[in-house]
């Protein structure tokens, strides 16, 4: 009985099946924002977690299979004040999956929280470099070019099992490794937006580039408006540089 399971469940795996139920699955709402290295290394094991305690607790089909890098990116995204819940790893259909992802909620500015909308699971390098992005391209940015800080970030969201229009090739999307940028909302109220201001008023203009090019400096693939009419209202921002981008 229990050698027929196993070769059951070996072969749910080996056809690309999710064990973990996918259209049920809610997260559960976690803050990892105070969690240091040495507090993740202790708490990354639900059972260690005390009765009570909110301390992070991740599904039992992410735990076993997490990797030593993996539970130090969830660390260092933590520690740089990033609230997010991680996610289990799921294989959703031919091509596309959802390894090693988070869903983020809010990030950090320099001076409060930046909120973050329509956003679902994200790699967790390309949640860190999207964060840091934030806060020392966008929210640096909008406080020299406007003189007021960030209040968030418009998606259009990240994973979508999809191709790369045109092609038979898997979009990064496909494995939640790209994010689709809108706009942007400030602390007084005003939003810039891809679309309506990348021709719009001069401060709008230098705006939008200047984060355009810090984007560059740090995702492996940033398409903006300039590339092609199908990225006339957004950023997509792809990876995590490993060299140099490919940046238009």
């Amino acid at each position: 009985m229990k050698r027929a399971y196993l070769i059951s469940a070996v072969s749910l795996v080996l056809a690309g099946c999710s064990i973990v139920p996918q259209s049920n699955y809610q997260p559960q709402q976690r803050d990892y924002r105070s969690s240091s290295n040495a507090e993740w290394n202790a708490r990354s094991t639900p059972e260690r977690a005390p009765a009570g305690s909110a301390a992070p607790r991740l599904a039992a089909a992410t735990a076993v299979a997490m990797r030593p890098a993996e539970a130090q990116c969830l660390s260092n995204l933590g520690s740089v004040g990033v609230s997010f819940d991680a996610l289990p790893n799921r294989y959703l259909d031919e091509g596309c999956s959802n390894l090693n992802t988070v869903q983020m909620h809010a990030l950090q500015g320099d001076s409060g929280r930046l909120d973050v909308s329509n956003l679902g699971p994200v790699t967790c390098p390309v949640s860190t470099a999207f964060a840091a992005w934030a806060r020392f391209g966008v929210d640096r940015a909008a406080q020299q070019i406007f003189g007021t800080r960030l209040a968030s970030i418009q998606t259009m969201g990240s994973y979508s099992c999809r191709n790369v229009a045109g092609t038979g090739r898997r979009s990064a999307h496909a494995s939640a490794n790209a994010i689709d940028i809108a706009g942007f909302v400030l602390a007084d109220g005003r939003r810039i937006s891809v679309q309506d201001d990348w021709n719009g008023t001069a401060e709008e203009r230098e705006f939008l580039r200047v984060v355009q090019r810090s984007a560059c400096r740090r995702f492996n693939t940033v398409l903006g408006p300039d590339y092609n009419a199908a990225h006339r209202d957004h950023f997509h921002v792809e990876g995590v540089i490993d060299g140099n981008s490919y940046c238009r």
